[in-house]
């Protein structure tokens, strides 16, 4: 089969052999697959968890047809049109745990489509309900909102019942969709005023959640638009590892600071968060009321063209590979 591995030049594609499903999991023939960042870090030389080095796969979700199931899988079979995370998802075949798969609601959703969720269910869930515990009426902000996972983060937000959700993009173009996507207030995270705006639109207050995608230079500026007692969220660090950090202003604001990250997960954690997921959020997937763009599609052949477009940072939504 073909899958995107790191090669000594940057991604490539080769031929590797079909894997076979343990007990627990699912082959999936697959019809296409989405970028994360993860992939781009991968496909840089880095290492994302387990993964990294020349001959790494990558890939994080896809979408397909089930191929063959493991012994102990009960709830999939051969010929189920399916979407799932999965380590090394892109390429033709792939395993996975079978905790980590979804069925595609009806035949009216694409495999393109399909395959621009399950990381994004997964991550915003846990992060905006679980770890985040948004309750109704409360108020989101949601850092680097114009990525897959963050016009997710928003809508789910709104889903469940936030009263005021806001959305930060330094493109003036992409701020100005926010909106589509469950964003009240839109805002520069480029421009040192923010956090002052993020009062203004709150009455003052402060935000009760925010979940970040950026950390780097704006943890501060968290802090300061965070409410008192509010949940700051660490999902990314596209703007950088290491950052200042006002711990007065953390202590004096009571801020409850949460990393999260599936590197160091079991299965039996991610099958729990996906458990969740599906039980708050999967009426809104049959519906089509949660919903991702899709900027550009590439083939499998031409993977390192759709990283270089992800490493520009100039897309919209999702970037997604058609494999078959």
């Amino acid at each position: 089969m073909k899958a995107a591995v790191l090669g000594t030049g940057g991604a490539e594609i080769r031929d590797l052999p079909k894997p076979e499903p343990k007990p627990n999991e699912v082959l999936i023939r697959i019809k296409a697959s989405s970028l994360n960042r993860a992939d781009l870090l991968v496909a840089l030389g880095h290492q994302h968890g387990s993964v990294g080095g020349v001959g790494a796969r990558i890939g994080l979700e896809c979408s397909g047809e089930v191929e063959a199931v493991g012994t102990e899988v009960k709830d999939f079979k051969p010929g189920d049109r399916v979407m799932a995370s999965a380590p090394g998802g892109i390429a033709e075949y792939v395993v996975t745990d079978a905790g980590r798969v979804h069925r595609i609601p009806g035949n009216n959703m694409s495999y393109e489509q399909a395959a621009c969720f399950p990381i994004a269910l997964q991550t915003m869930h846990n992060a905006v309900a679980t770890a985040g515990r948004l309750r109704p009426g409360e108020t989101l902000l949601m850092q680097g909102a114009s990525s897959g996972v963050g016009l997710m983060g928003m809508q789910i937000g709104k889903l469940l019942g936030a009263s005021l959700v806001l959305g930060t993009s330094t493109n003036a173009e992409r701020r100005a969709r926010l909106k589509e996507y469950g964003c009240d207030v839109a805002l520069d995270s480029g421009d040192p005023n923010w956090p002052a705006e993020v009062k203004k639109a709150t009455g003052g207050k402060g935000v009760d959640l925010i979940v970040d995608m950026i950390s780097g230079g704006v943890a501060n500026g968290n802090l300061e638009a965070a409410a008192l007692l509010g949940r700051i969220v660490n999902v990314g660090r596209l703007g950088g590892m290491k950052g200042e950090f006002n711990f007065d202003l953390h202590a004096l604001k009571r801020v409850d600071y949460i990393g999260v990250t599936f590197r160091t997960r079991t299965a039996e954690e991610v099958r729990e968060i996906n458990r969740l997921m599906r039980a708050d959020l999967w009426p809104a997937v049959e519906s089509g009321k949660l919903t991702l763009p899709i900027d550009k599609t590439f083939k499998l052949n031409d993977i390192g063209d759709a990283l270089a477009m992800m490493r520009a940072n100039q897309h919209f939504g999702k970037i997604v590979i058609v494999v078959a």
